[in-house]
């Protein structure tokens, strides 16, 4: 049996809870309801839970440090778990990809992602599987630092839960079969025509 750490970026607080930066938190929360998993243990400066899936054991984390101090807790859950590199999974908002796209990827660049970025930085390595959930780019003017803390529109609030089922199958996925096979049948926009 395996163990999978699967950490979803966000700030923690109640403010942030609903905005666009937070959509990590949101899948692991969906996933916590999949799963049955209780997120209630403070570890590693993260909320943590942790259960069973296809007979691999889960944990899912929620780092409790600000976005971009994520890697502290990303750092410790592995060393503690003893987690392979291709066992562990980020999932975090990205302002690239528009609404509604899921993309996986085996490793990369942070590209502009604090949270990610910080994850990089403490694991000394870019060789790690994320999804990446697009949230799209800022309209007009408006700075991204203050769409990405902002609220999701009312027409994406009510499309929020097909983007979050469709990133918990990603992330199932990714667990049974590998990052390659998962990229395969879950990148592009989950809205198909």
């Amino acid at each position: 049996m395996s163990n999978f750490l699967i950490v979803g970026l966000g700030n923690p607080g109640r403010e942030y809870r609903e905005t666009r930066h937070n959509i990590g938190f949101m899948v692991i929360d969906r996933l916590a309801e999949v799963l049955n998993i209780k997120l209630g243990r403070l570890q590693h400066k993260a909320l943590v839970g942790n259960g069973f899936f296809h007979n691999h054991k889960i944990i899912l984390a929620k780092p409790v440090t600000y976005m971009n101090l994520s890697g502290q807790a990303v750092v410790s859950l592995i060393r503690y778990y003893r987690i392979e590199q291709a066992n562990f999974l980020v999932i975090h908002d990205d302002l690239d990809l528009p609404f509604g796209t899921l993309r996986l990827r085996p490793g990369g660049g942070s590209a502009g992602q604090k949270g990610l970025a910080s994850i990089i930085e403490l694991t000394g390595t870019q060789n790690f599987a994320r999804l990446r959930c697009g949230i799209g780019r800022p309209p007009g003017q408006m700075d991204s630092a203050d769409y990405v803390l902002g609220s999701f529109s009312d027409t994406e609030k009510l499309e929020l839960p097909i983007l979050l089922d469709e990133a918990v199958k990603a992330t199932l996925k990714f667990v049974e079969v590998g990052v390659n096979e998962a990229m395969n049948q879950f990148n592009g926009s989950v809205f198909k025509e």
